[in-house]
């Protein structure tokens, strides 16, 4: 009975990860066809890639696409990581449940209601829809995936070692940014991370938001998709994967170095 549900449960596991990543393993294969026909194999080649590069709507879309991405990714990490620290260290304070309602809510909020109330916002203060509005959007709804990210290790946090510093003579603001800060680094940068890859991806809010020069590359490429998916959108695609690949490993690489570096100085601090 047991060898029968480690079949089932192996099978279930590679059905799963087929269904998820399989589509993503036939585009990247794609965007190196021959052909126009993008089901049709005829051969490997890179032209769509050289292609690409001609290709200036996409690029333009691409950069206005990072500019938002970086922008709005370490706007939000700044203020979810002041959130964070103020829902773990100030406990009781008045309107505390209003404010941790304010930063978690666009976690459960649809997006299209999201996007639709900012544009209402836009509209009433008279603020153009454009590169601003959009990173003010990105923002809003990234910044509660940091606060969480961000809390969940202040929560664990040692507080003595502040403590300590203060003790020493530090201020509480140069205690946080010494010590606080080092140790709770990876999670601040994985929620860099997230909050990147979150504005990369975005679509919807965008496309309340965005006016005009301010066209993202999801936007771009669903315009595009919509009639008809060509070669060049999978060498897009296929590079954006690349992107977000690198990235994630260079954070977990980093967050291991800085683990290992921690626990190396905790036990030479042990020895001494």
């Amino acid at each position: 009975m047991a060898g029968t549900w480690g079949r089932f449960n192996v099978a279930a596991l590679v059905l799963g990860f087929a269904f998820l990543y399989l589509p993503i393993v036939l585009l990247v294969i794609y965007s190196f066809n021959e052909s126009r026909l993008v089901t049709v194999w005829a051969g490997f080649s890179t032209r769509w890639y050289v292609s690409l590069l001609s290709n200036r709507g996409l690029m333009e879309a691409a950069w206005v696409t990072a500019r938002i991405a970086f922008i709005s990714a370490t706007v939000a990490t700044v203020l979810g990581t002041m959130a964070a620290v103020a829902l773990t260290r100030y406990t009781r304070f008045r309107g505390r449940l209003l404010f941790s309602g304010m930063v978690f809510a666009p976690l459960v909020m649809p997006e299209v209601i999201t996007g639709l109330s900012l544009l209402l916002l836009f509209v009433a203060i008279g603020l153009d829809r454009g590169f601003m509005t959009v990173t003010l959007a990105h923002i809003t709804f990234s910044m509660c995936f940091v606060a969480v990210v961000v809390q969940s290790r202040l929560v664990s946090f040692d507080r003595s070692l502040e403590e300590a510093a203060m003790d020493l003579g530090a201020t509480p603001m140069r205690a946080f940014f010494q010590v606080t800060l080092p140790i709770i680094l990876p999670a601040v940068i994985s929620g860099w991370m997230l909050a990147f890859t979150l504005s990369l991806d975005d679509l919807v809010i965008a496309s309340f938001t965005s006016g005009p020069g301010a066209t993202t590359l999801p936007m771009k490429i669903y315009s595009q998709v919509r009639l008809g998916v060509t070669p060049e959108i999978n060498a897009v695609c296929t590079i954006l994967i690349g992107v977000v690949t690198i990235g994630v490993i260079a954070a977990s690489i980093t967050n291991k170095r800085r683990e290992l570096r921690r626990r190396r100085e905790e036990l030479l601090a042990f020895g001494s």
